[in-house]
């Protein structure tokens, strides 16, 4: 994991919630901690990490993730046991 991956890390757990987190940074930072990211129709995306799974919609025209999607992103990497 690279600086901007450790860095996109500690945003998604800040609190409050950060609204400029990036869509191609949390991409990075999956890929970054092994993970896989297959894009699906449309907006859909699905996350894989250490057996866990993540379907969600990449937000759109915006590149910045909404407070919603950075509670899913924070929760399935929790679950998958990965934390700041």
């Amino acid at each position: 994991m690279n600086r901007k991956q450790r860095k996109t890390l500690g945003a998604i757990f800040t609190e409050p919630i950060l609204r400029n987190i990036v869509w191609d940074d949390v991409v990075s930072l999956i890929k970054g901690l092994g993970g896989t990211v297959l894009q699906g129709d449309g907006s859909r995306v699905r996350f894989d990490l250490n057996g866990v799974s993540l379907n969600i919609h990449s937000p759109h025209p915006q590149k910045e993730l909404k407070r919603y999607q950075v509670k899913a992103v924070c929760g399935f990497l929790l679950n998958a046991g990965i934390e700041p």
